[in-house]
């Protein structure tokens, strides 16, 4: 067994079966009651809020009745959950503009209120999401000297002295040859993945994958293939199948093959077993594509993504994408590898040639985060952030291990899914929460399983051990009244004390 095996924890328990036979319950009688409501509204009964498509002669509808059914009668009625309007930075705490809905969340309205909560729901896993210090100084002097944009693309006057060191620090920071930085982190995947595989080659990807990863293999036109999550003999079967049968009706080879995996998985929380990975990607001749957009910042000792926490060489990387939405607080992303793949992308990926190059207020921002956690500061910060974020991470998911939740994913991951199962239980955990004064995030049908609904914690080192302790008393507080404490397996053996903290 490898080193790395022996520290690798990660916890996927089963929904139990009550729970599982009660949430499928749940769900068909909001089915029932949902098709009695669609029935009145057809009659008259009940008033039809929806936008409905008029109905023209000789043309086909362009949304059938059923795709929106449970948008209509199950997402709408709860819809207070989501698209809360906020008033500040994404920091320890946040603003909250309360609404009002008198029509059942078909419209909602401003009270005028403002609700001040902790914020347990932003990917700002380092803190940086800031107006004030260092790096929001350096924005206000970039932006004074450049302005908020640049009205162009790199390609013809978009490209400033700001982009070229925003893409040589990427590049060091990575320990890649080149990098390329774009303005968008859902189109450095959807938007660069077909300018590296095409039709004849094979993607295989991790069935948890991003839409983005997902969007963009799509658009490759090559042959896509999915493995069972982070399960590494299914990757090596359809990696074998793969060399020994080759194209479908041809069996010709083919011309590439591509592993697409993430580093951190933004709905389960689990790290990619990414040492099997490139073992795997060596052995068959393939190559890998690591998506680091939760990871990038977030985990290793020093902050540099999954290759840092697993202690690899970058180079055995081929493509390392990751942006800077998250631990970056900026916007954009990034991919990093050998000088003669940058310039590959330079000439042909759709996301660098035709997109508006990123705006230096955005790119200042990331240069000045990145420059803290490498330490060019002068000034152990960066250092500090990263060993407090593993800390908090720890401790939070020990504590509610203790307490009896069913949590997914890795010890380390500072995304932290708890599970709640039931529809009833959703809307009731974020009211709950949030009354209490914690903001959180809360994810259902189709972004997950219909019966594996979640909260979804975002842990930040900017979190103190007050706010974790204070978080952990709602969450407890409401997870009792709520039964949601479903475990029944052991606490598991990890400890936040293995992290030596800088003060």
């Amino acid at each position: 067994v490898e080193k790395w095996q022996d520290d690798f924890f990660e916890s996927f328990e089963e929904t139990p079966l009550l729970v599982a036979i009660l949430t499928y319950l749940g769900y068909g009688l909001l089915v029932i009651v949902g098709q009695i409501r669609d029935l009145m509204r057809a009659y008259g009964i009940e008033k039809d809020k929806s936008c409905t498509e008029p109905k023209i002669e000789g043309f086909v509808p362009l949304y059938q009745s059923w795709e929106s059914f449970y948008t209509r009668n199950v997402y709408r009625r709860i819809r207070d959950c989501w698209n809360r309007v906020v008033a500040s930075v994404p920091g320890t705490h946040i603003t909250i503009l309360d609404r009002h809905s008198r029509d059942h969340g078909w419209t909602f309205k401003l009270t005028g209120k403002k609700l001040n909560a902790m914020n347990f729901g932003s990917y700002n896993y380092l803190g940086f999401a800031e107006n004030t210090g260092p790096c929001a100084d350096h924005v206000e002097k970039t932006t004074k000297q450049y302005g908020v944009g640049v009205c162009a693309t790199r390609q013809e006057l978009g490209y400033l002295d700001i982009h070229r060191e925003l893409d040589e620090l990427v590049a060091e920071y990575l320990g890649v040859e080149a990098a390329i930085t774009v303005p968008m982190g859902f189109a450095t995947n959807s938007m660069n993945m077909p300018a590296l595989v095409s039709q004849g080659c094979l993607i295989l990807s991790d069935e948890l994958n991003h839409a983005s990863l997902i969007l963009g293999s799509r658009l490759t036109g090559a042959v896509i293939r999915t493995f069972k999550h982070n399960d590494m003999a299914d990757l090596e079967k359809k990696l074998r199948d793969a060399v020994c049968h080759g194209q479908p009706r041809t069996h010709r080879p083919w011309k590439k093959i591509l592993i697409v995996v993430e580093g951190v998985y933004s709905m389960e929380g689990s790290i990619v077993r990414l040492p099997d990975v490139l073992r795997l990607k060596k052995k068959y001749k393939a190559y890998v594509y690591l998506d680091e957009a939760h990871s990038i910042g977030a985990i290793g000792p020093h902050g540099k993504g999954v290759v840092d926490y697993f202690g690899l060489d970058p180079q055995d990387v081929d493509i390392m994408m990751g942006t800077f939405t998250k631990s970056f607080g900026s916007m954009g992303g990034y991919i990093g590898g050998s000088k003669a793949l940058i310039n590959h992308l330079r000439a042909n990926a759709h996301s660098f040639i035709y997109s508006t190059a990123m705006s230096p207020p955005a790119a200042q921002q990331v240069i000045s985060t990145m420059r803290i956690i490498m330490g060019k500061d002068g000034t152990q910060e960066g250092l500090r952030r990263i060993r407090q974020l593993a800390w908090n991470t720890r401790y939070f998911r020990k504590r509610l291990h203790e307490k009896g939740y069913i949590l997914y994913g890795n010890k380390d991951s500072p995304v932290v899914p708890l599970l709640l199962y039931m529809p009833s239980k959703v809307p009731s955990f974020s009211r709950e929460t949030l009354k209490r004064g914690l903001a959180v995030v809360v994810v259902g049908f189709p972004a997950t399983p219909l019966i594996e609904t979640r909260a979804r914690f975002c842990l930040s080192a900017a979190h103190t051990k007050e706010m974790l302790d204070e978080a952990l008393h709602i969450i407890d507080d409401v997870g009792t009244l709520i039964k949601l404490q479903y475990s029944s397996l052991p606490v598991p053996d990890f400890s936040e004390k293995d992290i030596q903290l800088i003060e």
